[in-house]
Protein backbone atom coordinates (compact mmCIF):
# COMPACT_ATOMS: atom_id res chain seq x y z
CA UNK A 1 0.00 0.00 0.00
CA UNK A 2 1.34 3.30 -1.07
CA UNK A 3 1.32 5.80 1.79
CA UNK A 4 2.75 9.67 1.21
CA UNK A 5 3.78 12.41 3.49
CA UNK A 6 4.19 16.00 2.15
CA UNK A 7 6.71 18.27 4.03
CA UNK A 8 5.94 21.97 3.06
CA UNK A 9 9.00 24.25 2.40
CA UNK A 10 10.91 21.06 2.96
CA UNK A 11 13.68 21.73 0.12
CA UNK A 12 16.73 19.64 0.14
CA UNK A 13 19.25 19.16 -2.72
CA UNK A 14 18.60 15.94 -5.19
CA UNK A 15 21.61 14.27 -4.20
CA UNK A 16 20.79 14.34 -0.49
CA UNK A 17 17.40 13.19 -1.63
CA UNK A 18 18.52 10.33 -3.71
CA UNK A 19 20.60 9.02 -0.55
CA UNK A 20 18.31 9.85 1.69
CA UNK A 21 15.98 7.38 -0.37
CA UNK A 22 18.80 4.28 -0.08
CA UNK A 23 18.97 4.86 2.87
CA UNK A 24 15.59 4.05 3.52
CA UNK A 25 14.94 1.52 1.20
CA UNK A 26 17.54 -0.69 3.11
CA UNK A 27 15.18 -0.82 5.99
CA UNK A 28 13.29 -4.09 6.51
CA UNK A 29 9.30 -4.10 5.36
CA UNK A 30 9.81 -0.95 2.85
CA UNK A 31 8.74 -2.44 -0.55
CA UNK A 32 9.71 0.79 -2.39
CA UNK A 33 10.33 4.46 -1.41
CA UNK A 34 10.75 7.81 -3.15
CA UNK A 35 11.68 10.76 -1.93
CA UNK A 36 11.71 14.07 -4.02
CA UNK A 37 10.96 17.49 -4.27
CA UNK A 38 7.14 18.41 -5.58
CA UNK A 39 8.61 19.36 -9.14
CA UNK A 40 6.62 18.81 -11.66
CA UNK A 41 9.57 16.52 -13.36
CA UNK A 42 10.24 14.83 -10.02
CA UNK A 43 6.10 13.89 -10.51
CA UNK A 44 6.64 12.61 -13.84
CA UNK A 45 9.18 9.85 -12.34
CA UNK A 46 6.79 9.12 -9.83
CA UNK A 47 3.97 8.48 -11.97
CA UNK A 48 6.14 6.29 -14.12
CA UNK A 49 7.30 4.47 -11.33
CA UNK A 50 3.64 3.83 -10.19
CA UNK A 51 4.04 6.03 -6.84
CA UNK A 52 2.18 8.96 -7.44
CA UNK A 53 -0.69 9.42 -5.45
CA UNK A 54 -3.71 12.43 -4.96
CA UNK A 55 -1.42 13.70 -1.94
CA UNK A 56 0.93 14.90 -4.49
CA UNK A 57 -1.75 17.00 -6.68
CA UNK A 58 -0.71 20.08 -4.86
CA UNK A 59 2.68 19.69 -3.90
CA UNK A 60 4.86 22.53 -4.66
CA UNK A 61 8.61 22.54 -5.86
CA UNK A 62 9.40 23.55 -1.85
CA UNK A 63 7.83 20.70 -0.58
CA UNK A 64 9.06 17.45 0.34
CA UNK A 65 7.69 14.24 -1.30
CA UNK A 66 7.82 11.09 0.81
CA UNK A 67 5.92 7.75 -0.92
CA UNK A 68 6.35 4.85 0.85
CA UNK A 69 4.99 0.99 -0.49
CA UNK A 70 4.69 -1.16 2.57
CA UNK A 71 2.37 -3.61 3.77
CA UNK A 72 3.17 -2.06 7.43
CA UNK A 73 1.14 0.83 8.13
CA UNK A 74 3.12 1.53 11.46
CA UNK A 75 6.38 1.55 9.51
CA UNK A 76 5.46 4.65 8.30
CA UNK A 77 6.59 6.54 12.04
CA UNK A 78 9.60 4.52 11.89
CA UNK A 79 10.57 5.92 8.47
CA UNK A 80 9.95 9.32 9.34
CA UNK A 81 11.99 9.51 12.47
CA UNK A 82 15.21 7.96 10.13
CA UNK A 83 14.38 10.85 7.81
CA UNK A 84 14.05 13.72 10.96
CA UNK A 85 17.76 12.01 12.21
CA UNK A 86 19.10 11.96 8.65
CA UNK A 87 18.36 15.99 8.17
CA UNK A 88 19.31 16.43 11.62
CA UNK A 89 22.68 14.80 11.10
CA UNK A 90 23.19 17.15 8.08
CA UNK A 91 21.89 20.41 10.04
CA UNK A 92 24.82 19.44 12.56
CA UNK A 93 27.51 19.35 9.95
CA UNK A 94 26.45 22.10 8.45
CA UNK A 95 27.23 24.00 11.27
CA UNK A 96 31.08 22.65 11.21
CA UNK A 97 31.89 23.97 8.06
CA UNK A 98 34.58 25.73 7.87
CA UNK A 99 32.90 28.35 4.99
CA UNK A 100 29.56 30.97 4.82
CA UNK A 101 26.16 29.66 3.88
CA UNK A 102 23.57 32.47 1.98
CA UNK A 103 20.77 32.23 0.73
CA UNK A 104 20.98 35.03 -1.87
CA UNK A 105 23.27 36.47 -5.02
CA UNK A 106 24.00 39.69 -2.96
CA UNK A 107 24.82 37.88 0.01
CA UNK A 108 27.05 35.63 -1.90
CA UNK A 109 29.09 38.16 -3.16
CA UNK A 110 29.30 39.92 0.04
CA UNK A 111 30.67 36.93 1.88
CA UNK A 112 33.13 36.30 -1.02
CA UNK A 113 33.66 39.85 -3.09
CA UNK A 114 36.39 38.17 -5.19
CA UNK A 115 34.42 35.52 -6.35
CA UNK A 116 34.91 34.79 -10.07
CA UNK A 117 33.59 30.99 -10.35
CA UNK A 118 30.22 30.11 -10.02
CA UNK A 119 29.08 26.40 -10.11
CA UNK A 120 25.64 25.66 -11.24
CA UNK A 121 23.78 22.89 -9.90
CA UNK A 122 20.30 23.67 -9.76
CA UNK A 123 17.26 21.73 -11.41
CA UNK A 124 18.07 21.99 -14.75
CA UNK A 125 15.02 24.43 -15.58
CA UNK A 126 16.67 27.22 -13.16
CA UNK A 127 20.31 26.31 -13.99
CA UNK A 128 20.14 28.82 -17.57
CA UNK A 129 18.61 31.79 -15.09
CA UNK A 130 21.37 31.38 -12.28
CA UNK A 131 24.00 30.91 -14.82
CA UNK A 132 22.88 34.62 -16.48
CA UNK A 133 23.14 36.00 -12.65
CA UNK A 134 26.34 34.77 -11.81
CA UNK A 135 27.56 36.49 -15.40
CA UNK A 136 25.69 40.21 -14.48
CA UNK A 137 28.04 40.03 -11.76
CA UNK A 138 31.28 39.12 -13.70
CA UNK A 139 32.04 35.94 -12.90
CA UNK A 140 32.69 32.70 -15.11
CA UNK A 141 30.35 29.61 -14.47
CA UNK A 142 30.63 26.05 -14.42
CA UNK A 143 27.00 24.36 -15.30
CA UNK A 144 26.67 20.83 -13.64
CA UNK A 145 23.15 20.79 -14.36
CA UNK A 146 21.90 18.85 -17.45
CA UNK A 147 18.28 19.81 -18.98
CA UNK A 148 19.01 22.80 -20.01
CA UNK A 149 17.77 23.97 -23.34
CA UNK A 150 20.26 24.19 -26.24
CA UNK A 151 18.57 27.75 -26.70
CA UNK A 152 19.42 28.78 -23.26
CA UNK A 153 22.81 27.40 -23.80
CA UNK A 154 23.82 29.59 -27.08
CA UNK A 155 22.17 32.78 -25.20
CA UNK A 156 24.51 32.57 -22.14
CA UNK A 157 27.74 31.33 -24.04
CA UNK A 158 27.04 34.31 -26.52
CA UNK A 159 26.59 36.34 -23.44
CA UNK A 160 29.72 34.96 -21.40
CA UNK A 161 31.72 35.59 -24.58
CA UNK A 162 30.72 38.98 -25.09
CA UNK A 163 31.68 40.18 -21.30
CA UNK A 164 35.24 37.62 -22.04
CA UNK A 165 34.04 35.10 -19.03
CA UNK A 166 33.81 31.29 -19.44
CA UNK A 167 30.08 29.19 -19.42
CA UNK A 168 31.53 25.16 -19.15
CA UNK A 169 28.60 23.24 -19.66
CA UNK A 170 25.64 22.76 -19.25
CA UNK A 171 26.19 18.97 -18.24
CA UNK A 172 29.98 19.72 -17.23
CA UNK A 173 31.34 17.18 -14.81
CA UNK A 174 34.79 18.15 -14.78
CA UNK A 175 37.05 21.17 -14.22
CA UNK A 176 40.53 21.58 -13.09
CA UNK A 177 41.39 24.88 -12.25
CA UNK A 178 45.27 25.92 -11.10
CA UNK A 179 45.21 22.62 -8.96
CA UNK A 180 41.55 22.62 -7.67
CA UNK A 181 39.32 19.78 -8.76
CA UNK A 182 35.53 21.50 -9.17
CA UNK A 183 32.45 18.73 -9.22
CA UNK A 184 33.49 14.96 -10.13
CA UNK A 185 37.27 15.94 -9.96
CA UNK A 186 40.25 13.56 -9.34
CA UNK A 187 43.17 15.62 -7.62
CA UNK A 188 46.04 15.30 -9.96
CA UNK A 189 49.34 16.55 -10.07
CA UNK A 190 50.06 19.96 -11.09
CA UNK A 191 51.87 20.72 -14.12
CA UNK A 192 52.22 22.23 -18.07
CA UNK A 193 49.56 20.01 -19.74
CA UNK A 194 46.21 22.32 -20.60
CA UNK A 195 43.07 20.12 -21.15
CA UNK A 196 40.40 20.77 -23.05
CA UNK A 197 37.62 18.94 -23.02
CA UNK A 198 33.70 18.59 -24.35
CA UNK A 199 33.63 15.36 -22.11
CA UNK A 200 33.70 14.84 -18.26
CA UNK A 201 35.09 11.38 -18.12
CA UNK A 202 37.38 11.55 -21.22
CA UNK A 203 38.99 14.56 -18.85
CA UNK A 204 38.93 12.51 -15.91
CA UNK A 205 40.69 9.30 -17.59
CA UNK A 206 43.38 12.05 -19.77
CA UNK A 207 44.35 13.86 -16.17
CA UNK A 208 44.51 10.73 -14.23
CA UNK A 209 46.63 9.18 -16.85
CA UNK A 210 49.09 12.13 -17.17
CA UNK A 211 49.53 12.00 -13.31
CA UNK A 212 50.28 8.04 -13.41
CA UNK A 213 53.18 8.94 -16.19
CA UNK A 214 54.36 11.29 -14.32
CA UNK A 215 53.64 14.76 -15.70
CA UNK A 216 50.69 17.11 -14.44
CA UNK A 217 47.94 19.64 -15.50
CA UNK A 218 47.75 23.45 -15.01
CA UNK A 219 44.08 23.28 -15.96
CA UNK A 220 40.90 21.10 -17.48
CA UNK A 221 38.18 23.32 -18.72
CA UNK A 222 35.14 21.47 -19.00
CA UNK A 223 32.53 22.90 -22.07
CA UNK A 224 29.81 20.19 -21.90
CA UNK A 225 29.02 17.92 -24.03
CA UNK A 226 27.03 20.20 -26.92
CA UNK A 227 29.69 22.50 -27.44
CA UNK A 228 31.16 21.27 -30.53
CA UNK A 229 27.40 20.75 -31.49
CA UNK A 230 26.51 23.00 -35.16
CA UNK A 231 23.88 24.97 -32.96
CA UNK A 232 26.67 25.73 -30.29
CA UNK A 233 29.51 26.41 -33.09
CA UNK A 234 32.26 25.43 -29.81
CA UNK A 235 31.66 28.61 -28.27
CA UNK A 236 33.94 27.80 -24.81
CA UNK A 237 35.96 25.24 -26.65
CA UNK A 238 36.99 28.31 -28.72
CA UNK A 239 37.82 30.75 -26.19
CA UNK A 240 39.45 28.41 -23.46
CA UNK A 241 41.97 27.20 -26.42
CA UNK A 242 43.12 30.74 -26.46
CA UNK A 243 43.11 31.02 -22.95
CA UNK A 244 45.04 28.07 -22.58
CA UNK A 245 47.41 29.72 -25.52
CA UNK A 246 48.45 32.33 -23.49
CA UNK A 247 48.73 31.15 -20.13
CA UNK A 248 52.56 30.95 -19.65
CA UNK A 249 52.71 27.99 -17.48
CA UNK A 250 50.78 25.65 -19.92
CA UNK A 251 53.77 24.21 -22.57
CA UNK A 252 51.17 21.61 -24.30
CA UNK A 253 47.26 21.02 -24.78
CA UNK A 254 45.27 18.35 -25.19
CA UNK A 255 41.56 18.33 -26.76
CA UNK A 256 39.15 16.05 -25.87
CA UNK A 257 35.89 16.01 -28.13
CA UNK A 258 33.37 12.78 -28.99
CA UNK A 259 32.50 13.70 -33.08
CA UNK A 260 31.83 17.39 -33.50
CA UNK A 261 29.50 18.35 -36.18
CA UNK A 262 32.02 18.74 -39.33
CA UNK A 263 32.21 22.68 -39.85
CA UNK A 264 32.32 23.03 -36.56
CA UNK A 265 35.22 20.84 -35.95
CA UNK A 266 37.31 22.58 -39.27
CA UNK A 267 37.24 25.60 -37.55
CA UNK A 268 38.48 24.21 -33.78
CA UNK A 269 41.78 21.97 -35.94
CA UNK A 270 41.91 25.99 -38.37
CA UNK A 271 42.14 27.13 -34.49
CA UNK A 272 44.52 24.58 -33.20
CA UNK A 273 46.92 25.06 -35.86
CA UNK A 274 46.98 28.79 -35.23
CA UNK A 275 48.59 27.78 -31.97
CA UNK A 276 52.49 27.97 -31.13
CA UNK A 277 52.83 25.08 -28.63
CA UNK A 278 51.89 21.63 -29.48
CA UNK A 279 48.55 20.82 -29.28
CA UNK A 280 47.50 16.50 -28.80
CA UNK A 281 43.83 16.21 -30.22
CA UNK A 282 41.31 13.52 -29.79
CA UNK A 283 37.95 13.28 -31.46
CA UNK A 284 36.55 9.90 -30.22
CA UNK A 285 35.44 7.66 -33.08
CA UNK A 286 37.55 8.87 -35.40
CA UNK A 287 40.72 6.94 -36.67
CA UNK A 288 43.55 9.34 -38.06
CA UNK A 289 46.50 7.82 -39.90
CA UNK A 290 48.95 10.84 -38.80
CA UNK A 291 50.17 13.85 -36.96
CA UNK A 292 49.61 17.03 -39.16
CA UNK A 293 52.58 19.81 -38.13
CA UNK A 294 52.39 20.51 -34.28
CA UNK A 295 48.87 18.99 -33.52
CA UNK A 296 49.21 15.68 -32.96
CA UNK A 297 46.53 12.79 -33.20
CA UNK A 298 45.26 10.39 -31.17
CA UNK A 299 42.93 7.07 -31.20
CA UNK A 300 42.73 6.81 -27.68
CA UNK A 301 42.27 8.30 -24.32
CA UNK A 302 45.75 6.50 -22.99
CA UNK A 303 47.64 7.50 -26.63
CA UNK A 304 46.23 11.26 -26.04
CA UNK A 305 48.30 11.41 -21.99
CA UNK A 306 50.78 9.18 -23.57
CA UNK A 307 51.70 12.05 -26.41
CA UNK A 308 50.98 15.13 -24.60
CA UNK A 309 53.34 13.99 -21.37
CA UNK A 310 56.27 12.47 -24.21
CA UNK A 311 55.55 16.26 -25.81
CA UNK A 312 56.03 18.10 -22.25
CA UNK A 313 59.27 16.41 -21.78
CA UNK A 314 60.78 16.33 -25.06
CA UNK A 315 61.01 12.68 -25.60
CA UNK A 316 60.62 11.25 -28.87
CA UNK A 317 57.04 10.99 -30.31
CA UNK A 318 56.01 6.76 -30.77
CA UNK A 319 54.34 5.86 -34.30
CA UNK A 320 52.07 3.35 -32.07
CA UNK A 321 51.20 3.84 -28.46
CA UNK A 322 48.34 1.44 -28.75
CA UNK A 323 49.28 -1.94 -27.78
CA UNK A 324 48.48 -4.36 -24.96
CA UNK A 325 51.28 -3.92 -21.94
CA UNK A 326 50.01 -7.24 -20.06
CA UNK A 327 49.96 -10.66 -20.53
CA UNK A 328 46.23 -11.73 -21.93
CA UNK A 329 44.83 -14.45 -18.70
CA UNK A 330 44.30 -17.33 -19.71
CA UNK A 331 40.30 -18.47 -19.81
CA UNK A 332 38.22 -21.36 -19.28
CA UNK A 333 34.83 -20.43 -21.71
CA UNK A 334 32.28 -22.78 -22.90
CA UNK A 335 31.45 -22.16 -26.81
CA UNK A 336 28.81 -20.06 -26.59
CA UNK A 337 30.18 -17.80 -24.23
CA UNK A 338 31.51 -15.01 -26.92
CA UNK A 339 30.52 -11.75 -25.82
CA UNK A 340 31.38 -8.68 -24.06
CA UNK A 341 29.08 -6.59 -21.61
CA UNK A 342 30.40 -3.13 -20.82
CA UNK A 343 28.43 -1.31 -18.22
CA UNK A 344 29.49 1.92 -17.72
CA UNK A 345 29.37 4.72 -15.35
CA UNK A 346 31.49 6.96 -17.62
CA UNK A 347 30.26 7.98 -20.40
CA UNK A 348 32.87 9.00 -22.58
CA UNK A 349 34.46 5.19 -21.54
CA UNK A 350 31.75 3.65 -22.82
CA UNK A 351 31.97 5.38 -26.22
CA UNK A 352 35.86 4.57 -26.49
CA UNK A 353 35.37 1.15 -25.01
CA UNK A 354 32.39 0.58 -27.67
CA UNK A 355 34.83 2.10 -30.52
CA UNK A 356 37.44 -0.41 -29.69
CA UNK A 357 34.93 -3.50 -29.85
CA UNK A 358 33.48 -2.15 -33.15
CA UNK A 359 36.84 -1.87 -34.61
CA UNK A 360 38.22 -5.40 -33.48
CA UNK A 361 34.95 -6.61 -34.89
CA UNK A 362 34.75 -4.73 -37.87
CA UNK A 363 31.45 -3.50 -37.14
CA UNK A 364 31.86 -0.06 -38.88
CA UNK A 365 29.21 2.32 -37.87
CA UNK A 366 26.25 0.36 -35.46
CA UNK A 367 22.78 1.55 -34.54
CA UNK A 368 21.53 1.66 -31.10
CA UNK A 369 18.21 0.45 -30.81
CA UNK A 370 17.70 2.57 -27.11
CA UNK A 371 18.88 5.47 -25.34
CA UNK A 372 22.06 4.36 -23.68
CA UNK A 373 23.39 1.97 -25.74
CA UNK A 374 26.79 2.82 -27.17
CA UNK A 375 27.09 -0.26 -29.14
CA UNK A 376 24.69 -3.28 -29.32
CA UNK A 377 25.57 -6.11 -32.15
CA UNK A 378 25.82 -9.44 -32.03
CA UNK A 379 25.47 -10.11 -28.47
CA UNK A 380 28.57 -7.64 -27.92
CA UNK A 381 27.13 -4.46 -25.47
CA UNK A 382 28.77 -1.32 -24.16
CA UNK A 383 25.83 0.39 -22.23
CA UNK A 384 26.24 4.02 -19.94
CA UNK A 385 24.54 3.54 -17.07
CA UNK A 386 25.13 7.14 -16.45
CA UNK A 387 22.43 7.97 -19.39
CA UNK A 388 19.39 9.96 -17.91
CA UNK A 389 17.26 6.97 -18.92
CA UNK A 390 19.42 5.29 -16.27
CA UNK A 391 18.79 8.24 -13.34
CA UNK A 392 15.70 9.84 -13.00
CA UNK A 393 15.58 9.80 -9.58
CA UNK A 394 18.13 7.58 -8.99
CA UNK A 395 22.00 8.61 -7.67
CA UNK A 396 24.60 8.75 -10.92
CA UNK A 397 26.64 5.00 -11.27
CA UNK A 398 29.68 6.78 -10.17
CA UNK A 399 27.47 7.57 -6.44
CA UNK A 400 25.15 4.98 -6.36
CA UNK A 401 26.16 0.63 -7.41
CA UNK A 402 22.43 -0.35 -7.57
CA UNK A 403 21.91 0.01 -11.32
CA UNK A 404 25.16 -1.25 -11.92
CA UNK A 405 25.01 -4.29 -9.98
CA UNK A 406 21.25 -5.23 -11.76
CA UNK A 407 23.20 -4.84 -14.94
CA UNK A 408 25.84 -7.25 -14.29
CA UNK A 409 23.25 -10.00 -13.10
CA UNK A 410 21.84 -9.22 -15.83
CA UNK A 411 24.70 -9.86 -18.25
CA UNK A 412 25.51 -12.74 -16.11
CA UNK A 413 22.13 -14.80 -17.57
CA UNK A 414 23.28 -14.29 -21.02
CA UNK A 415 24.71 -17.78 -21.81
CA UNK A 416 26.78 -15.90 -24.75
CA UNK A 417 28.50 -13.33 -22.01
CA UNK A 418 31.82 -14.14 -21.27
CA UNK A 419 33.38 -10.79 -19.83
CA UNK A 420 31.97 -7.90 -17.89
CA UNK A 421 33.74 -4.99 -18.84
CA UNK A 422 33.58 -1.96 -16.39
CA UNK A 423 34.48 1.27 -14.91
CA UNK A 424 35.50 2.34 -11.54
CA UNK A 425 35.92 6.00 -10.98
CA UNK A 426 37.41 7.74 -7.91
CA UNK A 427 37.32 11.70 -7.11
CA UNK A 428 35.93 13.89 -5.58
CA UNK A 429 32.07 13.33 -5.86
CA UNK A 430 32.08 9.74 -6.64
CA UNK A 431 31.42 6.75 -4.10
CA UNK A 432 33.45 6.49 -0.92
CA UNK A 433 34.15 3.20 -1.29
CA UNK A 434 33.08 1.73 -4.88
CA UNK A 435 34.95 -1.03 -5.17
CA UNK A 436 33.87 -2.61 -1.98
CA UNK A 437 30.27 -1.88 -2.60
CA UNK A 438 30.74 -4.14 -5.97
CA UNK A 439 31.91 -6.82 -4.55
CA UNK A 440 29.06 -8.78 -3.06
CA UNK A 441 27.07 -8.67 -6.74
CA UNK A 442 30.24 -9.69 -7.68
CA UNK A 443 30.99 -12.44 -6.07
CA UNK A 444 27.42 -13.53 -6.17
CA UNK A 445 27.63 -13.41 -9.32
CA UNK A 446 30.88 -15.63 -9.70
CA UNK A 447 29.85 -18.70 -7.18
CA UNK A 448 26.34 -18.86 -9.15
CA UNK A 449 28.18 -19.05 -12.75
CA UNK A 450 30.51 -21.71 -11.25
CA UNK A 451 27.95 -23.42 -9.53
CA UNK A 452 26.26 -23.83 -12.77
CA UNK A 453 29.75 -25.01 -14.89
CA UNK A 454 30.53 -22.05 -16.04
CA UNK A 455 33.13 -18.48 -15.73
CA UNK A 456 32.79 -15.05 -16.60
CA UNK A 457 35.20 -12.71 -16.32
CA UNK A 458 35.14 -9.44 -14.82
CA UNK A 459 37.71 -7.00 -16.68
CA UNK A 460 38.01 -3.12 -15.12
CA UNK A 461 39.76 0.01 -14.47
CA UNK A 462 39.98 2.79 -12.27
CA UNK A 463 39.94 5.94 -12.93
CA UNK A 464 41.76 8.04 -10.36
CA UNK A 465 45.32 9.04 -8.93
CA UNK A 466 46.63 7.98 -5.42
CA UNK A 467 45.58 12.01 -4.48
CA UNK A 468 41.88 11.16 -4.70
CA UNK A 469 39.94 11.07 -1.59
CA UNK A 470 39.53 7.27 -2.13
CA UNK A 471 42.49 4.58 -1.63
CA UNK A 472 43.07 3.90 -5.19
CA UNK A 473 45.51 1.25 -4.33
CA UNK A 474 42.95 -0.45 -1.81
CA UNK A 475 40.24 -0.02 -4.45
CA UNK A 476 41.98 -1.67 -6.92
CA UNK A 477 43.20 -4.60 -3.81
CA UNK A 478 39.63 -5.00 -3.37
CA UNK A 479 38.62 -6.15 -6.87
CA UNK A 480 41.81 -8.17 -7.25
CA UNK A 481 41.23 -9.79 -3.87
CA UNK A 482 37.89 -10.93 -5.79
CA UNK A 483 39.14 -11.84 -9.30
CA UNK A 484 38.48 -8.90 -10.89
CA UNK A 485 41.07 -8.10 -13.83
CA UNK A 486 42.60 -4.58 -13.28
CA UNK A 487 44.11 -2.99 -16.05
CA UNK A 488 45.65 0.73 -15.91
CA UNK A 489 43.71 2.45 -18.29
CA UNK A 490 40.39 1.77 -20.17
CA UNK A 491 41.84 1.51 -23.17
CA UNK A 492 44.05 -1.56 -21.95
CA UNK A 493 41.05 -2.96 -20.62
CA UNK A 494 38.85 -3.16 -23.24
CA UNK A 495 42.04 -4.38 -25.16
CA UNK A 496 42.62 -7.08 -22.79
CA UNK A 497 38.96 -7.78 -23.03
CA UNK A 498 39.21 -8.49 -26.54
CA UNK A 499 42.20 -10.17 -26.43
CA UNK A 500 40.85 -12.74 -23.96
CA UNK A 501 38.50 -13.82 -26.92
CA UNK A 502 41.45 -13.91 -29.38
CA UNK A 503 40.53 -10.73 -31.30
CA UNK A 504 42.95 -8.37 -31.78
CA UNK A 505 42.78 -4.41 -32.76
CA UNK A 506 44.93 -3.17 -35.30
CA UNK A 507 46.45 0.31 -35.07
CA UNK A 508 48.02 1.96 -37.60
CA UNK A 509 51.30 3.91 -37.26
CA UNK A 510 51.75 7.74 -37.59
CA UNK A 511 54.23 10.10 -38.52
CA UNK A 512 54.41 13.93 -38.28
CA UNK A 513 53.31 15.29 -41.86
CA UNK A 514 53.03 18.83 -42.75
CA UNK A 515 49.75 20.26 -42.17
CA UNK A 516 47.32 20.58 -45.13
CA UNK A 517 47.52 23.83 -45.74
CA UNK A 518 49.91 26.84 -43.89
CA UNK A 519 48.17 28.62 -40.90
CA UNK A 520 50.14 31.36 -39.69
CA UNK A 521 50.59 31.55 -35.51
CA UNK A 522 48.97 33.74 -33.53
CA UNK A 523 49.98 35.33 -30.18
CA UNK A 524 46.34 35.66 -28.53
CA UNK A 525 45.06 37.79 -26.39
CA UNK A 526 42.26 37.12 -23.21
CA UNK A 527 39.96 39.26 -21.47
CA UNK A 528 41.40 40.43 -17.88
CA UNK A 529 39.04 38.04 -16.04
CA UNK A 530 40.47 35.00 -18.01
CA UNK A 531 43.85 36.02 -17.43
CA UNK A 532 42.91 35.93 -13.60
CA UNK A 533 41.18 32.46 -13.75
CA UNK A 534 44.08 30.85 -15.46
CA UNK A 535 46.92 32.38 -12.77
CA UNK A 536 45.03 31.85 -8.81
CA UNK A 537 43.24 29.82 -7.11
CA UNK A 538 39.52 30.62 -7.62
CA UNK A 539 36.94 31.89 -6.02
CA UNK A 540 33.40 30.09 -5.90
CA UNK A 541 29.94 30.80 -4.99
CA UNK A 542 28.68 27.01 -4.99
CA UNK A 543 24.89 26.76 -6.14
CA UNK A 544 23.06 23.59 -5.70
CA UNK A 545 24.73 20.94 -4.09
CA UNK A 546 26.69 21.32 -0.95
CA UNK A 547 28.55 17.98 -1.47
CA UNK A 548 30.85 20.28 -3.99
CA UNK A 549 32.15 22.56 -1.27
CA UNK A 550 34.52 19.37 -0.36
CA UNK A 551 37.47 19.47 -3.47
CA UNK A 552 37.22 23.56 -2.70
CA UNK A 553 38.54 23.60 0.24
CA UNK A 554 40.49 20.80 0.31
CA UNK A 555 42.42 22.22 -2.28
CA UNK A 556 43.49 25.57 -1.52
CA UNK A 557 40.12 27.18 -3.03
CA UNK A 558 37.61 29.42 -1.18
CA UNK A 559 33.65 28.89 -1.62
CA UNK A 560 30.64 30.58 0.06
CA UNK A 561 27.63 28.12 -0.35
CA UNK A 562 24.48 29.97 -1.79
CA UNK A 563 21.76 27.87 -0.08
CA UNK A 564 19.42 27.80 -3.48
CA UNK A 565 15.86 27.92 -3.45
CA UNK A 566 13.32 27.97 -6.41
CA UNK A 567 11.71 30.97 -6.56
CA UNK A 568 8.35 31.47 -6.12
CA UNK A 569 7.97 28.33 -5.14
CA UNK A 570 8.68 26.86 -8.12
CA UNK A 571 5.43 28.35 -9.27
CA UNK A 572 6.99 29.35 -13.20
CA UNK A 573 4.06 32.30 -13.56
CA UNK A 574 4.77 34.07 -10.44
CA UNK A 575 8.90 33.47 -11.19
CA UNK A 576 8.23 35.22 -14.39
CA UNK A 577 5.91 38.07 -12.82
CA UNK A 578 9.02 38.41 -10.19
CA UNK A 579 11.73 38.49 -13.01
CA UNK A 580 9.75 41.72 -14.46
CA UNK A 581 9.32 43.83 -11.43
CA UNK A 582 13.13 43.58 -10.93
Amino acid sequence: MLYTIVKQNSYQDSVNLMLLTNKISTMEGITKVQIMMGTPANKDILKAAGLYTDELETAASNDMCIVVDTEQEEKIEEVLEEIDNYLSNQAISAGKESFETVNSWDKAVNALPDANIAIISTPGQYAAEEAEKALDRDMHVMIFSDNVTTEDERRIKEKAHEKGLLVMGPDAGTVIVSGVPLAFANVVKTGKIGVIGASGTGIQEVTTEIDRLGAGVSHAIGTGGRDLSDKIGAITMLDGLKALAQHNQTEVITLISKPPAKEVRDEVVNLLHSISKPVVAIFLGEEPHNHEGNVYYANTLEETAALAVDLVKGNEIQANYNHLEDEVPAVDLKPEQKTIKGLYSGGTLGYEAATLISRGLNLGETDHDQAGYLLNADGFEIIDLGDDIYTQGKPHPMIDPDTRIQFFQKAAQDESTAVILFDVVLGYGAHDDMAGALLPGIEKIQAETKANGRNIYFVATVCGTDQDPQDIDEQKAKLEKAGVIIRDSNNQAALTALAMLGIQVEEVSKEVVPAAQEVETVKFTVSEAIEKLMNEKPSVVNVGLKKFTESVTANGGRVVQYDWRPVAGGNPRLRKILSLLK
